[in-house]
């Protein structure tokens, strides 16, 4: 689950992680009373939305004009920046072309900014351990940095056993050229910023850029924070936060029905049971030469219902030219997904070349339903078959 800027940066504020004063405004009134709480002179106006690149990207409405990041001087810039933002939509390299509507703004105290650096913490698969990420190259795209300067980034595992301790903090603060009281102040950060990452079960913590002041302090100008889905059980406050508006539809709908869905740029849906089949069925799609249009995993007891909606959700997309079901059947029984997709494709009038292969429990009696169905559905022997029929149906199609 991800959260806006503002959240983040409220919830740092009480794990004792140094971030400027601020407000979240829904109106133009609402931030020029933000602006006048915090006294100025230099405000700055944040367009919120879950995406990152807010500064360089552009409004759909002025797309010559300023980004969604704003440094004003006067109160009345605050307001005027901010009615123009709320309410428009913010293209960003994150967001893709149809950009996110931003339905409010985060004002905060101008900064006296020295440096600009990078860090974050996340978790590590290679080494199972929360893991330090500072750079020198703050404001940057971290992707770009690690790509052509990877020396430039300096990796710290804690030990969950000890966990952070005084020298990680002082090789991060080094790593960074902090010198004096910067390191103190780093040391100090870190210790609030890895305490609030295990405590809030987070995934990852991004602050791009974390800024040196010109008085030396160590303060998070942004603030991205991601969490464990699997814990937020532990976490009734987090699940407040939560912005469904910021999310995909789909994939909201496909949560409510236990349905793991993810959705991508291809064109060819995939219904599969079992996250590691349903990848290997994703990379056999690509090595045909196909797109994946999403990834879904339908679980290995699915019920007709399940199935159905899990169909209805792949067709939702504009998108997708193809879809491939892929079904071993071990739990999930191979009549039961076949009877879940005739019901959805004769519910939604189905419209693009559909290549099912079943293996496992009832199979037979799975390929008689579709057979007897009358729909076009093609039927693959094994996964090659069917990632090579349904790229070739697709191309024929087009």
């Amino acid at each position: 689950m991800n959260i806006h800027e503002y959240q983040a940066k409220e919830l740092f504020r009480k794990y004792g992680v140094a971030v400027p004063k601020g407000g979240v405004a829904y109106t133009g009134a609402e931030a020029a009373k933000v602006a006048d709480e915090l006294g100025g002179p230099v405000w700055v106006v944040k367009s919120q939305i879950h995406a990152g690149g807010r500064g360089a990207g552009r409004f759909k409405e002025d797309p010559d004009g300023k980004g969604g990041v704003r440094v004003v001087k006067s109160v009345d810039e605050v307001k005027s920046n901010a009615e123009t933002m709320i309410g428009s939509t913010l293209v960003t390299k994150q967001t893709g072309p149809d950009g996110k509507e931003v339905k409010r703004v985060y004002i905060e105290d101008g900064c006296d900014i020295k440096r600009e650096l990078y860090l974050s913490m996340l978790i590590d698969r290679a080494t199972s351990r929360v893991t330090v990420m500072a750079s020198t190259e703050g404001g940057m795209d971290i992707e770009e940095v690690a790509e052509k300067t990877p020396e430039k980034i300096l990796m710290i595992a804690i030990d969950p056993a000890t966990g952070i301790q005084g020298h990680h903090c002082r090789r991060v603060a080094f790593g960074l050229g902090l010198e004096g009281d910067q390191v103190k102040s780093c040391t100090k950060f870190l210790s609030a910023m890895y305490k609030a990452f295990n405590e809030l079960d987070a995934s990852m913590v991004e602050i791009n850029p974390l800024v040196v002041t010109g008085a030396g302090d160590v303060i998070a100008l942004d603030a991205k924070v991601n969490f464990d889905d699997n814990a937020l059980y532990r976490h009734k406050d987090l699940m407040e936060l939560r912005d469904e508006s910021e999310e995909d539809p789909a994939e909201l709908e496909a949560a409510k029905h236990d349905l793991n869905y993810i959705k991508l740029d291809g064109s060819i849906g995939c219904m599969v049971n079992g996250a590691g089949l349903a990848m290997a069925t994703m990379d056999i799609i690509k090595l045909v030469g196909g797109s994946p249009a999403n990834f879904l995993d339908v679980g290995g007891g699915a019920t007709k219902e399940r199935v159905t909606t899990a169909f209805k959700i792949i067709l939702s997309d504009a998108n997708v030219e193809g879809i491939l079901v892929n079904i071993f059947g071990g739990i999930m029984r191979c009549d039961v997904i076949a009877e879940g997709v005739v019901a959805a494709a004769r519910e939604v009038s189905l419209h693009v070349p559909l290549v099912v292969r079943l293996e496992g429990t009832n199979v037979e009696l799975g390929k008689k339903i579709l057979a007897d169905s009358g729909l076009a559905i093609t039927s693959a022997d094994n996964l090659a078959d069917a990632a090579e029929k349904v790229v070739k149906a697709v191309k024929e199609a087009a």
